[in-house]
């Protein structure tokens, strides 16, 4: 099973959501997140004055897949988050040992 960490600018969601969904994927977590990478913020100008946003709102999508489901996936978030500008997110994939479904107790795939 592979893990699925997707950083993502936060108006792209619902059509990443879809996407996934698309795949049959079901069940993600949202986090709303602060951040930045290579364009390290911008400055904006609020009642004549200027200052700096070092940290631009983003959403993290946490999604847990099977083996063979992982690749499918990362290629819809790709597809569906990428506008071409700077800023578009990064996609972390890790390796999960076990999955334990706490209502039931079933582990593995199933737990999914």
């Amino acid at each position: 099973m592979k893990k699925i960490e997707a950083i993502i600018k936060p108006f792209k969601l619902d059509e990443v959501k879809e996407a996934l969904q698309e795949l049959g994927l079901q069940g993600m977590t949202i986090i709303e997140a602060k951040g930045f990478g290579r364009q390290k913020g911008h400055t904006e100008l609020y009642r004549g004055a200027e200052y700096v946003v070092d940290f631009l709102p983003k959403l993290k999508i946490e999604l847990v897949v099977n083996d063979d489901q992982a690749e499918a996936a990362i290629d819809a978030i790709v597809q569906a988050a990428r506008t071409g500008r700077i800023g578009d997110g990064k996609i972390f994939v890790s390796d999960i040992a076990e999955v334990i479904r706490i209502r039931t107790g079933e582990t593995g795939a199933v737990a999914i």
